[in-house]
């Protein structure tokens, strides 16, 4: 299998670095169409193949065209190598727009091609056990989801803080929270330099009786990437900056008795033991070029695919329009389903 990686800054050299490991690919070709970047590709990873131009990647030999650009080139390349037969990888946010993104889902299914969406995080080994806590019922019925994703820069010229950073907690909680029924967004955010909210707060609610929160901040002094899924039975705290225990399960809660009238209903607080369950330490974007070419070696749908870059797309086009209205709540169609 033949891999072109398009754009070779800051993330593809991750992405070369990855598909080259593969044992299924037998060649990665590299574009950019700027030289510093191609020199440094060529120092670091001397078997590459590298060209200059996107028109000789997308009708050339490549089965899977790897899109690593700004999000506002990303339909644009990707209907052109749909168009030409390939397998598309895109990274997040998929596309600009949910109409961009349901004409790529369309014409990818017409011509039996898949896309992949480089939602990373969902290859990570604390959030794959994450998800195995949720589904065995470990937290009980998950009352929310609070995240922070914030640090000083880096600020993007073509989206705000809530495009960059956003979609990947809110693709974690797709990836948890399955088949939760989003009714309703809203965001409330500040553009404090260049007229791009930098930092901002986004709101999710479910029809189950669950709610969301996102903090996302591109100037803070500290770098915290840390969520919380608190569950009626125990809670969970993710802390990515932790090197040995990046998961912690509380065994802690709040218990009613409601044999009383609301008024008179007893509280009590469960504080128990707490534990770190191992991880898997495999590199995410290696297992995640791994599900895309099986994928398509299996003629499935991959586990992050266009579908799951919609989603996550019809939520993020939802906060603008809430920032727009100084934080009104928009309600999504009920199609929408995490």
């Amino acid at each position: 299998m033949i891999v072109g990686v398009l754009g070779l800054g800051y993330w593809g050299p991750n992405l070369v670095r990855n598909f080259l490991a593969h044992s299924e690919v037998s060649k990665v070709i590299g574009c950019d169409t700027r030289n510093d970047r191609l020199k440094f590709i060529a120092a670091r990873f001397p078997s590459v193949e590298l060209i200059n131009e996107c028109n000789k990647l997308m009708e050339g030999e490549a089965d899977i065209v790897v899109i690593a650009t700004p999000v506002d080139t990303h339909y644009k390349l990707a209907k052109k190598a749909l168009e030409n037969g390939k397998h598309i990888w895109v990274e997040k946010p998929f596309t600009s727009t949910s109409a961009e993104a349901e004409e790529l889902i369309e014409l990818a299914e017409r011509k039996n091609l898949k896309i992949f969406v480089d939602h990373t995080f969902i290859y990570n080994g604390a959030v794959i056990k994450m998800k195995e806590l949720v589904d065995k019922g470990e937290l009980g019925n998950v009352l929310y989801f609070d995240s922070e994703r914030i640090n000083l820069g880096l600020f993007q010229r073509d989206v705000n803080v809530v495009w960059d950073l956003a979609p990947h907690d809110i693709s974690i909680m797709n990836y948890i929270l399955p088949k939760h029924e989003v009714v309703a967004v809203s965001t409330n955010g500040i553009a404090n330099f260049n007229g791009s909210e930098n930092l901002a707060h986004l709101c999710v609610q479910f029809k189950q009786n669950t709610f969301a929160h996102f903090h996302v901040n591109w100037v803070s002094p500290v770098k915290i990437r840390r969520m919380i899924v608190g569950g009626d039975k125990k809670m969970l705290v993710y802390d990515d900056m932790e090197v040995m225990e990046k998961i912690k399960v509380y065994d802690s809660g709040v218990d009613f008795d409601t044999t009383e009238s609301i008024h008179q209903a007893l509280v009590q607080y469960r504080v128990g033991d707490m534990f770190s369950p191992k991880i898997n330490a495999t590199e995410a974007l290696a297992l995640g070029a791994q599900e895309f070419i099986s994928a398509i070696q299996e003629n499935r749908v991959p586990l992050t695919s266009g579908q799951d870059g919609l989603d996550v797309v019809r939520i993020l086009e939802a906060s603008d329009k809430s920032i727009r209205n100084n934080g009104e709540i928009v309600e999504l169609d009920s199609s929408v389903l995490i």
